[in-house]
């Protein structure tokens, strides 16, 4: 687990970058060991390194080192399509947090920096996990070595999922505060991981900070229906109900607000799944928070700014539920509606639609790849791991089903 750490410094008697002289490599403790460069570079000879010359005097060593702030503040210049800073979970087997985020990014030609708020063996959807949670000193020192560099400017976009602390969610908002200073026109997708379900994933104290430091910071913000319902005190059974979440939501600061994973009655007579209403009582189907049986899935979008194309500003997009339980959902749909969004500014709707279709395809492919694992007689929740690599097609060109087009509420 990265500890932030500042790497000791070491002199190398050659005119190369810092970054060539000096590498960092993690050892069996999990810190950064300053590694040098060949011993070659001691020796005051001349060698050849990519075709230049090198000769290594005490006068040249002393001059490159005086400049070597500004090749490291250029190189975080960002791509055609942007730099994103992603600080969300970790795990080193699976998909869940970063794990579904930066790949999806870098395929849409993002340039990805992660930051890991925590490193886990594993989710913790598995029986067991090992790691460490980062703390809000430990984010501190890290912003603090990107700074000394000039590595905050150039950001583009930030992404944030799961942070499982209070002193690192205030980290957190002065980071995003100061990279807006650098860059005015950033871009903060916010995925407020607070639970699910009727049930906290963190601390309680954490959805406070949220509401008051946080989503007044975001551009565009992600809850599912329960964390929406616990951000604005709106219970959400309807879309009328959903609408005046979405609301209260940009009133308080994101211009965009897209929630996800609603289960929203359709009608108070009717049951959910078409079966006796007695039924739908027992199962709890009548609690918006149990109403896991739906055969559909609606995402509601809402945004205050003007949309281009026609585009209306509310929509709404329902898509069949996949029988299965899979993990990273979220964290892959804040990802995606981040990369979509970039791709076509300014139609929330048209983009929302694509990110859905990508992650409905997702899905797809790894629910196939799971049965056909329970069909060889491998069985767990290893099997329902996202098949994120093998789905770079429905990531970048997904095909969007008739029936889970975007409809614009007026």
């Amino acid at each position: 687990h990265p500890r932030g750490r500042r790497a000791n410094h070491i002199s190398a008697t050659a005119t190369v970058p810092a970054s060539v002289r000096v590498g960092i490599a993690p050892s069996a403790s999990h810190r950064g060991v300053p590694v040098r460069a060949p011993s070659a570079f001691s020796v005051a000879r001349t060698r050849q390194l990519g075709g230049a010359r090198i000769v290594p005097t005490a006068r040249r060593v002393r001059r490159s080192a005086s400049a070597s702030v500004a090749p490291a503040a250029a190189m975080n210049t960002a791509s055609s399509t942007g730099r994103c800073l992603t600080i969300q979970s970790h795990v080193v087997s699976g998909y869940v947090g970063n794990k579904c985020a930066v790949f999806p990014l870098q395929l849409h030609g993002f340039d990805v920096d992660p930051i890991l708020s925590v490193q886990f063996s594993n989710h913790t959807g598995y029986g067991s996990w090992k790691g460490e949670v980062m703390t809000g000193e430990q984010l501190q020192s890290i912003v603090e070595g990107l700074e000394s560099n000039g590595l905050l400017e150039g950001y583009t976009h930030v992404l944030t999922g799961y942070i499982g602390s209070a002193s690192m969610l205030r980290t957190v908002a002065r980071l995003v505060r100061k990279l807006r200073q650098l860059n005015p026109a950033l871009v903060y997708v916010c995925d407020p991981v607070l639970g699910d379900n009727g049930k906290l994933y963190v601390p309680a104290e954490l959805v406070g900070i949220y509401r008051d430091d946080i989503v007044p910071l975001a551009t565009m913000l992600t809850p599912n229906q329960f964390e929406a319902e616990l951000l604005t005190g709106v219970t959400i059974a309807t879309e009328s109900d959903a609408l005046g979440a979405c609301q209260a939501l940009h009133e308080a600061g994101p211009a965009s607000v897209v929630l996800t994973s609603l289960d929203l009655e359709e009608d108070a007579d009717e049951p959910a799944d078409g079966g006796d209403p007695a039924d739908d009582a027992k199962k709890g189907l009548g609690n918006p928070h149990l109403r896991s049986h739906q055969s559909h899935i609606t995402l509601l979008g809402s945004t205050s700014t003007p949309q281009l194309g026609g585009c209306s500003k509310r929509f709404r997009i329902v898509v069949p539920r996949i029988p299965s339980y899979f993990t990273g959902t979220g964290d892959l749909c804040a990802a995606l509606l981040l990369a979509w969004s970039a791709k076509i500014p300014d139609r929330l709707g048209n983009a929302a639609e694509k990110a859905v279709a990508s992650l409905q395809g997702v899905l797809r492919r790894t629910a196939a790849a799971q049965a056909e694992a329970e069909a060889s007689g491998k069985s767990g929740i290893g099997c329902r791991e996202l098949r994120l690599v093998q789905s770079v097609d429905e990531l970048l060109r997904p095909e969007v089903d008739e029936g889970a087009r975007v409809a614009w509420l007026e």
